[in-house]
């Protein structure tokens, strides 16, 4: 059960960005439920992993938090923890049914996902595109078709040559729990990504590629933790303030395609939610 925190946490920093501080809660959050798990309410034993945690143990383990003098914040906080843990499981495929979804929790307000603006997305690529140099063509590229899809970044760095096809326009990747799913890409994106891989491709690629479709400058697949780099440094380029992640891309995509008028089922199918109340939090943000 611990190995699928600390992916969880892994999660959290590389795909979330969240900060030190904020991760450092969330470990403190989910090793003390796990130890709570393996010592108090007797469910540890005969191999019970998280699909055997049911909203019964969950809600002792608060109230038990609540006897031990925990503020209401610290109790909200624990409670905001297991549930983006228990999402990440069900979209892993780990668990089939969310024990939080009944949890209660003390009402102090609801921190919303960030989103750029329409106006902040297009300073955004403006940034990307400067010059003509290779790497400015695969950050546009990725940047485009990130924005266009509303893909995860690791679904992003898993796109292989075979899984864009320019033609029809569409994109196919393998999210969360082996589901695959296929995305529309507008003509913006899929002009940039041939771009991209018709004059810049070739010029990082050796036999270590593969056929991988985004590479860095050694010609390996480029990682998560790179492509949070380089759009840390195209937002601080377009002089947008405040804290960008490749999950804040995720995002705007999602309220901007809810603004448009898309339905909320849409959205989940194009943001492959195994639950629409994922999506629906993108709702509070139109």
């Amino acid at each position: 059960m611990k190995e699928s925190v600390d992916s969880f946490l892994n999660y959290m920093t590389v795909e979330r960005g969240v900060s030190p501080n904020t991760l450092a809660a969330y470990r403190n959050d989910l090793y003390q439920l796990l130890e709570y798990l393996r010592t108090d309410s007797g469910f540890s034993g005969n191999g019970a992993g998280w699909e055997h945690v049911s909203d019964q143990v969950l809600s002792s383990y608060m109230l038990k938090l609540h006897d031990l003098g925990y503020s209401d914040t610290t109790r909200a906080r624990k409670v905001a923890s297991a549930r983006s843990l228990f999402g990440f499981l069900a979209d892993e495929g780990i668990v089939s049914t969310d024990p939080t979804k009944n949890l209660s929790s003390p009402r102090i307000g609801r921190s919303l996902p960030e989103a750029l603006s329409v106006d902040d997305v297009g300073k955004l690529l403006m940034a990307a595109s400067n010059g003509d140099k290779p790497e400015g063509k695969r950050d546009l590229a990725m940047l485009e078709l990130i924005y266009a899809t509303g893909m995860r970044v690791s679904e992003l760095m898993a796109l292989e040559i075979d899984d864009i096809d320019l033609v029809q326009g569409s994109a196919r990747c393998l999210g969360k729990g082996s589901k695959e799913r296929v995305i529309p890409i507008h003509r913006k994106a899929a002009d940039a990504v041939e771009r991209y891989l018709e004059q810049a491709r070739p010029t990082f690629a050796n036999g270590r590629s593969g056929t991988a479709v985004f590479l860095n400058q050694r010609g390996e697949r480029l990682t998560r933790q790179g492509f949070w780099l380089i759009l840390k440094g195209h937002a601080k380029q377009a002089g947008i303030s405040g804290k960008i992640t490749p999950h804040t891309l995720r995002h705007s995509f999602a309220t901007h395609l809810l603004r448009g008028g898309a339905p909320l089922r849409h959205g989940q199918e194009l943001l492959g939610h195994s639950s629409i109340t994922t999506t629906q939090v993108c709702t509070h943000l139109t």
